[in-house]
């Protein structure tokens, strides 16, 4: 199996037994596998994919998606896109709403050879970037974003504002189409809801699109998506892009609405034993909400897996065993659902999945990277060290 070079090494770590803990830990098979999944679906869809690296934030990482070429991707910050464009990706979408002080950024990389797209959803917005692209005599590429579900930014597709923006930007050489994330799908909690879901995200794109082109401005990209939505699309048909970035991790809110398997998860953090409170019933780690975020996702689904799953450093879940309470520097495990309290003694390590892999991510420079593959009598080889991108 081949692995991407990496930018930094662990030191002398050779196993998940080496490193002070806490640290992130991706397994490589998983992540290929669910890279591969996606891959199969938007080919099968006949539409590009245009995944989003805010969850690994890795060059590494992004090196898996398309055979190590650079390939279409979205972007969360300007210091991803930055560091993308280093890497020698060309076309970006920077998918969160663009403010005036960030334009120069922009034109920097736009004079660099890069297509980068921003996003916007106001004429105030539409306006600056128009009048930046006519003094920098460079056309900003900006997407409309469009509001499919009530949720966060963008315009409902029969906004009266709607064609009004599409003129300012096309007048200036800056529209570039629409995009839509149907962010409210994280909460849809069965696969028929997930299916309408993903129905609704194409329809309002692409009727956001429709009142454009009948405006008499082009169109060139409908972009939808969202990792849940991605898996359940059934029919993309006049959408030209699709975008999502959780999948190449998963995580435990993905596997509670039944995208994935708690087995397809590829990210998780080791942690070691500290302490016992058996009065309480508690067993206590080294690894608080600084290594696995306060991300409390699943608490609103079915079956709230706390702050995470453990497992064993091998990968396979301790029975019961659960990541309950944190602080900053400490996780406490309980055991559920009449499970018995594992005997795991002071300097035990353990691996634990998380709830949302791109909040847990966050807390980690980088990644001890494993190729997936059961050890015999010691811990896991670690194989590579892959840096994440930081800041904004």
């Amino acid at each position: 199996m081949n692995f991407p070079a990496h930018s930094t090494g662990p030191g002398t770590a050779r196993t998940l037994a080496d490193p002070d803990t806490p640290f992130a830990v991706v397994d490589l098979r998983r992540t290929l596998r669910n890279i591969e999944r996606l891959s199969a679906a938007a080919d099968r869809l006949g539409v590009t994919l245009r995944p989003h690296v805010k969850t690994a934030k890795s060059l590494d990482v992004a090196a898996l998606l398309h055979d190590g070429t650079p390939c279409p991707v979205t972007v969360s910050t300007l210091a991803e896109a930055e560091a993308f464009a280093d890497g020698g990706y060309t076309d970006i979408t920077y998918a969160v709403g663009i403010d005036p002080h960030k334009i120069p950024r922009v034109l920097a990389l736009l004079r660099r050879g890069v297509t980068l797209r921003v996003l916007l959803d106001s004429v105030e917005q539409a306006e600056f970037v128009a009048d930046a692209s006519r003094r920098a005599g460079l056309a900003v590429p900006a997407q409309i974003e469009i509001d499919c579900d009530g949720h966060r930014g963008g315009l409902k597709p029969d906004a009266p504002s709607l064609p009004r923006i599409g003129r300012i930007l096309h007048e200036a050489g800056c529209l570039d189409g629409v995009l839509t994330h149907a962010g409210e799908s994280y909460f849809a909690t069965t696969a028929e809801e997930q299916r309408q879901a993903a129905r609704n995200e194409r329809d309002t794109a692409v009727a956001a699109a429709e009142r454009l082109r009948a405006a008499g401005l082009p169109v060139a990209t409908v972009s939808v998506g969202s990792t849940p939505t991605a898996h359940a699309a059934e029919d993309l048909t006049g959408v030209t892009e699709l975008r999502a970035g959780n999948y190449v991790f998963f995580d435990l809110v993905m596997a509670g609405l039944g995208v994935c398997r708690v087995e397809d998860l590829a990210l998780s953090v080791v942690v070691t034993v500290i302490g016992h409170r058996p009065e309480h019933g508690w067993i206590i780690t080294d690894g608080g909400w600084m290594a696995m975020s306060r991300d409390r996702g699943t608490a609103v689904q079915a079956q709230d897996q706390g702050y995470g799953l453990v497992t064993d450093l091998d990968g396979t879940l301790v029975p019961g065993l659960v990541m309950t309470a944190a602080s900053q520097e400490h996780g406490t495990l309980t055991a559920r659902d009449g499970a018995r309290l594992p005997d795991l003694p002071v300097g035990t390590r353990l691996r634990v999945l998380p709830n949302h892999a791109c909040a847990t991510a966050a807390q980690h420079r980088g990644y001890h990277v494993i190729d997936g593959t059961r050890s015999t009598g010691s811990a896991p080889e670690i194989r590579n060290f892959w840096e994440r991108v930081t800041g904004w």
